[in-house]
C-alpha cells in the first residue's frame, strides 16, 4: 500500500508529537472522537493528510526559489485566528524512496522564519468547493433513496440490533428514518451538513433508527443528480461523516459531533 502523499512529500521525525503540537495550537477544536481511550488525534491526521492532497491538486504548495524550503497553509487558525502553516526544509538524506523534504514545524503566520522565507509567496488555503450554493440543501428538491443499495453495501454500518432484524425489518426501519429526516430537513435546511468526498460536495442527513433516541445512528449521504433531485445511495457511521465534513469546515450542527 502506498504511503499517503504527505509522507511521500516529507519525512516527519515524530508525526504524533507534531500532530499533538498542532492540536495545541487549535484548542477550540476536538480532534478525537468521544469515548476513544487513546488520544491519537485521528480526526486531525485525516484532515491534514487530505488537505495536503487537495493543495497538491490545486498547486498551492509554496517553495523558495532554490527549492530548499517548502510550506503549505493548513487551513487551521489559532485561538487568536492567526493562520497556521506547515514548514519544511530539504531533506539532508536523499535517495530512492526517501522523501525530498523534512518537516520542521507547524508555525503561525507571524513566525520569523516563515516570514523570512515566504513573506512574498505565502500559500493559500485549500478550496473544497467552487459553488457555495452546493453547501446548502434545497428544500424544493426531491430525495430519492436507493434502499436496496444502502442496505446491501452498508449493512455492517448499521447498529447490531438492527442487523439482527432481517432484511424486511431493516428495510422498514430505514424507510421510516429516511421519511422522517425528509420532513425535518424541509423545515430546517441547516440539518444538512456538507461533506467533501472524491472531489465532490455531498450533503449529510441524520438517520435516527433507534426509537426514542435523540442521537442519529448513521448519516445518509445525498447528492444532486439534477436541479430538482437528490439521490441517496449510501450511509456512513457518524465518525466517518464527521471526518469527511471536517475537511470543509468544523461542523456546527447539533447532530454531527465528534
Amino acid at each position: 500500500m502506498d504511503k499517503p502523499k504527505l509522507f511521500q512529500f516529507a519525512y516527519f521525525k515524530d508525526y504524533q508529537l507534531s500532530i499533538d503540537f498542532l492540536a495545541g495550537l487549535t484548542p477550540l477544536e476536538q480532534w478525537d472522537f468521544h469515548g476513544v481511550k487513546k488520544k491519537k488525534k485521528a480526526i486531525l491526521k485525516n484532515y491534514l493528510e487530505y488537505t495536503y492532497q487537495r493543495l497538491v491538486e490545486e498547486d498551492k504548495i509554496s517553495f523558495t526559489s532554490d527549492n530548499k524550503h517548502a510550506c503549505f497553509n493548513t487551513g487551521l487558525v489559532t485561538k487568536q485566528l492567526e493562520d497556521i502553516y506547515a514548514l519544511f526544509s530539504e531533506n539532508a538524506v536523499q535517495g530512492e524512496g526517501v522523501s525530498r523534504y523534512f518537516f520542521i514545524a507547524f508555525v503561525k503566520k507571524s513566525d520569523s522564519q516563515l516570514l523570512r522565507l515566504f513573506s512574498r509567496n505565502m500559500p493559500e488555503k485549500a478550496d473544497f468547493f467552487q459553488h457555495p450554493e452546493d453547501l446548502i440543501f434545497n428544500p424544493n428538491c426531491d430525495i430519492i433513496p436507493d434502499i436496496d443499495h444502502i442496505i446491501t453495501d452498508n449493512i455492517d454500518r448499521f447498529p447490531s440490533y438492527i442487523q439482527s432484524m432481517g432484511e424486511d425489518g431493516i428495510r422498514r426501519q430505514l424507510v421510516g428514518a429516511i421519511d422522517e429526516v425528509k420532513k425535518k430537513v424541509r423545515t430546517n435546511y441547516k440539518i444538512a451538513v456538507p461533506q467533501y468526498y472524491r472531489n465532490k460536495i455531498q450533503l449529510l442527513l441524520p438517520l435516527c433508527l433507534t426509537p426514542g433516541s435523540p442521537n442519529p445512528d448513521l448519516a445518509l449521504v445525498i447528492y444532486k443528480v439534477d436541479e430538482q433531485t437528490y439521490c441517496a445511495r449510501t450511509c456512513l457511521t457518524i465518525q466517518m461523516a464527521y471526518t469527511n465534513a471536517r475537511l470543509i469546515v468544523r461542523p456546527q450542527s447539533d447532530w454531527l459531533k465528534p
